[in-house]
């Protein structure tokens, strides 16, 4: 299990409505800790920016413990406190404030709740994946619970990862987890040991590599940056896919075209499909490379790409499976020095009978081939060394596990594909620094641009304020000077308003902005902000966010 949290609370137990009216009368503290078995590994992300984390580690009593929490959160609990009002307040009235304070000005998070193929095996993959064409509905149910503003879902092969912006990190990441549970049938305890969390500037930084290739089982491969490109895609229009999180995946994309145009951490990298046909023919005696028969059961995206592939290692025939014979013979026209066979899909077992290597790469949820099913297909020859090889590429899996039980036959599926890409690895690694450099510019930006948006509610509520100030007086104005008065001179008066208005808010307007055009600090931008919400009697966050949670509630 990964650990990565930025994220710890003396407040627990309490929902956030009773937080926030401060009419709870009892309250319990802990810290945030998670106690797990002696044989599970833990890991944290090292921190970042202002967080400081306490691990623990004791293994007396065949346990880790590790503690999370951060300082930033323990210095504004006690500056939030007036101290002119400690002496008229109770302890319990004073922990009440502190609690709200402290809950209700902590920024939304980002947070990603994930698994990959890197902490999580194809079984408990192909049971928490989600279709693409699910995409929207799941984004509504998200950004249904309380603690949720904004969704995405990102659901490869590889990966299952969900992207959202949480009111409460805590509260957010413990409603997704439920909703992961009850939507794939797996129980919270399982997801937990296989899920990684990250937040904020960590699951900004992930999705760029991931975008990069960088967290790819094979670095670089493409095929990973088009289908961040579809999240966005599919996330048009949909309620929940936001502006923080479509701009997070949009930046995202933009990383990883500059990654591959600026380094050479594409060339020589392969994609899944690649790997897989680079793995059969690791498994097949050199001689049998251009005589061994191939069949590929599925003609979409992956399918297409692993004919590609075999012709570039110099396969002239094949035999293609799919349930209609437009898209093989799409794929016929632009390969026309190959001879490939069509055959429907109920002739996929006769075929698989006089194939050698059978890839499947459909989106069946069902398995295409059992034990039954093979058991009793024809030996092959000796010269592509007597067994038969199936290779899965998809998820869920086409191919059960326990075809592997049958003599003469070798069954390998995404997780195998490792073997593949051990070598070179100095190489990669170099490429991969350069591609992190490019990764950590870009995450900078991103958080700038992100940084920027918590004063957009104040500007724009400043200019409110002064619009409404600039049209009463300049009602007044014009009511004075009579209704005899030229539209020009009703126009140049309208300007001079307008004029006086704006040259009055520039300043504050530019002490606003935090965009990282200049050397002004998040800091002293949200100084500032706070300063003109007291001058002015602007609304706060705090009603802001208050605001929300109320609304989530009310839908219930």
């Amino acid at each position: 299990m990964a650990v990565a949290s930025g994220f710890a609370t003396t407040i627990s137990g309490a929902k956030m409505e009773t937080l926030l009216s401060l009419n709870s009368s009892s309250y319990s503290t802990s810290s945030v800790s998670f106690v797990l078995p002696q044989d599970m590994r833990v890991s944290c992300k090292p921190p970042r920016n202002n967080y400081r984390r306490r691990v623990l580690l004791n293994n007396k009593g065949g346990g880790v413990r590790c503690e999370v929490s951060t300082a930033s959160n323990d210095v504004a609990l006690a500056a939030e406190i007036d101290p002119a009002r400690v002496s008229s307040m109770s302890a319990l009235e004073q922990l009440k404030t502190s609690a709200v304070d402290r809950y209700t000005k902590e920024r939304a998070s980002i947070v990603v709740i994930g698994l990959s193929i890197h902490t999580a095996p194809v079984e408990m993959r192909e049971k928490l994946a989600i279709p693409e064409a699910e995409w929207p509905r799941a984004i509504g149910e998200l950004c249904g619970l309380n603690h949720i503003e904004e969704a995405a879902v990102l659901s490869t092969c590889n990966r299952m990862e969900i992207y959202v912006v949480a009111l409460s990190q805590h509260r957010g990441v413990k409603e997704v987890t439920e909703w992961m549970s009850k939507t794939s049938g797996v129980p919270v305890s399982e997801i937990c040991e296989h899920r990684f969390l990250l937040y904020n500037n960590d699951a900004t930084q992930h999705l760029f590599e991931v975008s990069a290739g960088l967290d790819s089982l094979v670095l670089g491969e493409g095929q990973i940056l088009a289908q961040v490109k579809q999240v966005v895609k599919v996330g048009q229009g949909v309620v929940g896919f936001g502006r923080n999180i479509s701009g997070l995946f949009k930046h995202a994309i933009t990383v990883g075209k500059r990654v591959r145009t600026e380094t050479n951490i594409a060339a020589g990298a392969v994609s899944v499909s690649s790997a897989a046909v680079e793995l059969a023919l690791m498994k097949l005696p050199e001689s049998s490379h251009a005589s061994a028969r191939m069949l590929v059961i599925g003609a979409g995206k992956m399918g297409k790409l692993v004919i590609k592939h075999l012709v570039a290692k110099g396969c002239t025939k094949m035999v293609v499976v799919n349930r209609t014979g437009d898209r093989v013979a799409a794929i016929r026209e632009e390969l026309k020095d190959v001879e490939i066979i069509y055959k429907p899909f109920p002739d996929m077992l006769t075929c698989a009978a006089e194939a050698d290597v059978v890839f499947t790469s459909t989106s069946s949820e069902t398995l295409l081939f059992v034990r039954d099913d093979v058991k009793d297909l024809p030996p092959v020859g000796s010269e592509v060394g007597g067994s038969r090889l199936f290779v899965d590429i998809s998820v869920p899996r086409n191919v059960g596990s326990c075809v592997s039980d049958l003599e003469n036959v070798r069954v390998y599926n995404v997780d195998d594909l490792k073997e593949v890409v051990a070598a070179n690895k100095e190489d990669r690694l170099r490429k991969a620094m350069e591609a992190q450099a490019i990764i950590n510019e870009e995450s900078k930006q991103f958080e700038a641009w992100r940084d920027s948006l918590e004063t957009v509610p104040t500007i724009k509520k400043l200019r409110a304020y002064a619009e409404r100030i600039r049209l009463a007086e300049l009602e007044k104005c014009l009511s004075k000077m009579g209704d005899d008065i030229s539209k020009k001179t009703r126009r140049a008066v309208d300007d001079l308003s307008r004029g006086i208005v704006n040259k009055l808010l520039h300043g504050p307007m530019q002490h606003l902005r935090c965009d990282g055009s200049d050397s002004r600090t998040l800091s002293e931008t949200l100084e500032n902000m706070h300063a003109l919400n007291r001058m002015f009697s602007l609304e706060t966050e705090v009603a802001v966010l208050e605001q929300k949670i109320r609304a989530k509630q009310s839908q219930k």
